[in-house]
């Protein structure tokens, strides 16, 4: 059976783009989905001086393993101040050192949101302008704005943001 990873892009406790992600891997069907938590692969920041003297650590060649058995990726973004988190942006700087493909070519679904009404547009910007430079295949992208009007009782209540959603995980599991 193909595995998917769900990655919320931020180490919050109550990250509502973990909540995200997870709910959307949820909605795959005949696919297992591994959902990982960035707290549990601890790495210092990246420099290549710390490169240079400890080689790559241990959480950044553990997360590597896991993305390289992978068969495909749903990642929603916590915007911070207009980019990535920076615990997510210190993984993805020790995983291209490892392999510059980070993405290995596979399957992506990449989403954001927030509690605001843009719901994480930059970001997600960022990353479908970046990720193709790193073996990215983006599959499509949403952004989920005002998430605590949008997401309740652990569902999407606005049916259009829900029919968005379901049409990207239709062509992201037809994909894989």
């Amino acid at each position: 059976m193909k595995t998917i990873l769900t990655i919320g892009a931020s180490t919050s406790k109550k990250s509502i783009n973990k909540v995200f992600a997870e709910y959307t891997g949820d909605l795959l069907n005949n696919l297992q989905v591994l959902k990982i938590d960035l707290n549990d692969f601890e790495m210092p920041l990246f420099s290549v001086d710390v490169e240079a003297e400890n080689g790559f650590p241990k959480g950044a060649t553990d997360l590597n393993a896991v993305i390289e058995k992978s068969d495909g990726f749903i990642i929603s973004f916590a915007e911070h101040n207009g980019a990535y988190s920076a615990a997510f942006k210190n993984a993805f700087d020790w995983l291209s050192r490892i392999n510059g493909k980070v993405w290995r070519d596979k399957p992506m679904l990449l989403l954001a949101t927030s509690p605001g009404p843009r719901g994480g547009q930059t970001v997600l910007e960022i990353a479908t302008g970046r990720f193709p430079f790193n073996g990215g295949n983006i599959i499509g992208s949403m952004s989920l704005p005002s998430f605590s009007d949008n997401f309740k009782d652990g569902a999407l209540v606005d049916e259009k943001l829900k029919s968005n959603l379901l049409k990207l995980v239709k062509d992201f599991q037809k994909a894989i």
